[in-house]
C-alpha cells in the first residue's frame, strides 16, 4: 500500500514499490512540476496565444501528459495560466490527453491535498475519468502509454510533459520509438519538457527530429530536458 510522503517544498508524493522511486522529487513534488515542466515551455505558451504581440493566434492549446499520476504537471500549467491571462480573456480552450496506466496512483489523487488552485478539477477528474466545464477538457486514457499515446491524433499536440520512471527504471517510455510516437502526435512549433538529461534520452529524442536543449536546473546540478518541434 502507497504511504504519502511529504516533500521539501510541503507537497506529498508516493513511493513506487514497483519501480523503487518516488513519484516526485522530494526536493519538492509541486516546485518540479512548475519549474521544470510548465516554466520552460513559457515561450511556446506565450507563441500559442499570442501574448508576445497581445493578440490571441490560437483559441485552444492541447497537451499530452505522459505518465500522468497525481496531476501535478496539469495543475500546475492551469496555474500558470491562470495567472498569466485577465480573468475576462480567459476564452482560451485547454484539451489535456492524460497517459496513465496506474489506477492505484490515481485514486490517491482524491484524497491528496496540493497547493496548486487548480487541484479540485484534477480530483475530478480522478474520480470521473473526463472533466469537461467551461474552457477545460482533460481525459485519462488508463493502459500501457505505448499503446494510449496512439489514441491522440497526429499533429495534436502544443505541449507535452514527459514524466515517466527514470530511464533505468523505466526504459520502455525512453526509446526512439516511442519519442516518435510522441513526435507524430505534436503540431509544428511545439515542445517536449521532462526531468531527465540523460544522453540516451536526448539521443533518442533527437534521432526523431527534435532539437533538443538544456532545461532549469531545480533541485540537483544536472540540468532538465526542453525538446522542440520546429
Amino acid at each position: 500500500m502507497m504511504k504519502p510522503i511529504k516533500t521539501d517544498d510541503g507537497s506529498y508524493t508516493f513511493f513506487s514499490e514497483q519501480y523503487g522511486e518516488h513519484y516526485h522529487s522530494i526536493t519538492g513534488a509541486d516546485e518540479e512540476s512548475m519549474k521544470k515542466f510548465v516554466e520552460p515551455a513559457v515561450k511556446i505558451i506565450e507563441s500559442r496565444l499570442g501574448l508576445t504581440n497581445s493578440s490571441l493566434t490560437s483559441p485552444t492549446i492541447y497537451i499530452i501528459d505522459v505518465c500522468f499520476g497525481l496531476g501535478y504537471n496539469s495543475a500546475a500549467f492551469l496555474d500558470y495560466l491562470g495567472n498569466i491571462i485577465p480573468t475576462d480573456e480567459q476564452k482560451i480552450q485547454i484539451h489535456i490527453a492524460g497517459l496513465e496506466n496506474d489506477q492505484e496512483i490515481i485514486d490517491k489523487i482524491k484524497a491528496n491535498d496540493s497547493s496548486f488552485k487548480s487541484y479540485p478539477i484534477i480530483k475530478k477528474l480522478a474520480s470521473d475519468g473526463i472533466y469537461s466545464k467551461n474552457n477545460i477538457k482533460i481525459e485519462l486514457h488508463m493502459g500501457d502509454a505505448r499503446i494510449t499515446v496512439k489514441d491522440v491524433p497526429k499533429n495534436w499536440a502544443n505541449l507535452v510533459f514527459l514524466d515517466p520512471f527514470s530511464p533505468k527504471k523505466c526504459p520502455q517510455l525512453w526509446t526512439e520509438e516511442f519519442f516518435r510516437n510522441i513526435y507524430e502526435r505534436m503540431s509544428s512549433n511545439s515542445c517536449l519538457t521532462t526531468y531527465s538529461c540523460a544522453r540516451s534520452v536526448r539521443d533518442n529524442l533527437r534521432a526523431v527530429g527534435f532539437e533538443v536543449v538544456d532545461g532549469p536546473r531545480v533541485g540537483r546540478r544536472a540540468p532538465s530536458t526542453i525538446a522542440y518541434k520546429r
